[in-house]
């Protein structure tokens, strides 16, 4: 089968790969949608995967087309999303409820094989099956979702609250839209690309600008959300959090990102700090959101892509061109099948 590899630092390609059978709890999928994150152009920069090369895509939906012998969950022509996370359920993490934090934490698409490619293996456990009125080829953007769901879990939002969020791309967005649906009185975007902004604007904020001193809030916001990894934003971002309110890093920075606090500050006015890592108990619910229509997947996709364009696609996205970028490994108008993964 055609798979995007990231061969080492700094180089993916599109190469031929050994097709995926599925083990007793498990099964293929025919990919529909894959879609790209910034854990992506990590693994590329030789962060976050144990070892290269590795097949790509975490956040991805498909068609199943083989089962394991022991798999009665779902059935071959089922469409499903893919929560890629993998856990031990054994260290101390786990037995607290704490899965995202596994100390073998794992992941498809970052430690194993994942959906950038025509067939990708995932635990029965993991899949959902998706309803007839959502388009599989849309259904990438459930595991970004599941994610965003997962921040508002630590925020543990309270009805009224003023949003800032830093960055208009898929997550920022996702962050914005949650927030208007969780009770916030007003929610801000701040990003530098005014072509992100317009979209956010399309969506439905209370301010958006290139710069928080543009919105006129000089009191703060109760909430600031990071959505970017920038270590710019993220210093902005903690300056401007109101008295006795709420910076939530969400954004993935890059390891060596430093920024500075001021603990007086934290102490004096009761600021609370805190990150959320992944998804934790929230891609089913993510997956009912979804299918209620919280997102509109006609403006949260910008692009979408053949496996073939993979390298390129990477490049659009590192250089910060639309939003979500989809790479679709097999066209959705001509299914084909796998040549040969089968059950055991």
């Amino acid at each position: 089968m055609k798979a995007a590899v990231i061969e080492s630092v700094g180089r993916a390609v599109v190469t031929e790969v050994p097709d995926p059978t599925p083990g007793p709890r498990e099964v293929v999928v025919e990919v529909a949608a894959c879609g790209l994150c910034g854990t992506d152009l990590h693994i590329l920069q030789g962060e976050f995967a144990p070892k290269l090369p590795i097949v790509p895509g975490h956040e991805f939906a498909g068609t199943v087309v083989a089962v394991g012998g022991r798999v009665t969950e779902v059935a071959e022509g089922d469409r499903v999303a893919v929560d890629p996370s993998l856990y031990c359920y054994e260290c101390s993490y786990c037995r607290t409820g704490h899965n995202n934090l596994c100390e073998r934490w794992a992941a498809i698409g970052v430690t194993t094989a994942g959906g950038a490619a025509q067939y990708a293996v995932a635990p029965v456990a993991n899949c959902v099956t998706l309803p007839d009125h959502v388009r599989t080829e849309d259904a990438a953007l459930v595991e970004p979702l599941s994610c965003a769901v997962r921040g508002y879990d630590v925020l543990r939002a309270r009805l009224g609250a003023h949003v800032l969020v830093y960055g208009s791309g898929t997550m920022g967005l996702m962050m914005l839209e949650l927030a208007k649906r969780t009770g916030a009185a007003s929610v801000d975007v701040v990003d530098v690309n005014p072509a992100r902004l317009e979209t956010a604007r399309l969506l439905g904020v209370s301010g958006a600008a290139a710069n928080a001193d543009e919105l006129d809030r000089p009191q703060g916001w109760d909430v600031v959300v990071d959505a970017t990894g920038n270590a710019a934003a993220i210093q902005d971002g903690l300056d401007r959090v109101a008295r006795a309110g709420t910076f939530l890093q969400f954004g993935v920075a890059d390891y060596a990102t430093r920024v500075t606090i001021d603990p007086y500050r934290i102490y004096n006015q009761e600021i609370t700090i805190t990150g959320s890592m992944a998804v934790l108990h929230s891609f089913e619910r993510a997956a009912e959101l979804f299918a209620t229509g919280v997102l509109n997947p006609d403006v949260f996709i910008s692009h979408r892509l053949p496996l073939q364009q993979y390298p390129d696609a990477l490049t659009r996205f590192a250089a910060g061109e639309g939003r979500k970028i989809i790479v679709t490994p097999t066209s959705p108008s001509t299914p084909s099948s796998p040549s040969s993964p089968s059950g055991v």
